[in-house]
């Protein structure tokens, strides 16, 4: 089992910059694949961004490739995202999901609650 929790949204203006982190309790944070999802008003759940397990490979949505980075910091049992260049189609709340030993497109079976990111025009 492990618990998530995100920090790190807020308003940003377009062209902007802002790093999610998303913390873990519980035992084993390097055996867990991870991922970004995003869900705006009267969207459904969007894949951003996964990592695997120790770090080596990294996936993105094209919509934020080359501007979004995904990390995994398993010393600290945070993951995080940073987001270049925002836009204000990128405005969602934010939720990371793990699993293991890897996690589908569509998520995994831990999910946190998520952290609200608003891009102003």
């Amino acid at each position: 089992q492990v618990q998530l929790a995100e920090t790190g949204g807020g308003l940003v203006q377009a062209g902007g910059s802002l790093r999610l982190a998303c913390t873990a309790s519980g035992r084993a944070f390097d055996t867990y694949s991870m991922g970004w999802w995003r869900q705006a008003p009267g969207k459904g759940r969007e894949f951003v961004a996964a990592i695997t397990r120790g770090g080596g490979t990294t996936t993105y949505a094209d919509t934020v490739k080359g501007r979004f980075t995904i990390s995994k910091d398993n010393t600290k049992n945070t993951l995080y995202l940073q987001m270049n260049n925002l836009k204000p189609e990128d405005t969602a709340v934010y939720l990371c999901s793990a699993d293991r030993p890897t996690i589908a497109r569509t998520g995994g079976n831990f999910w946190g609650q998520g952290t609200q990111v608003t891009v102003s025009a």
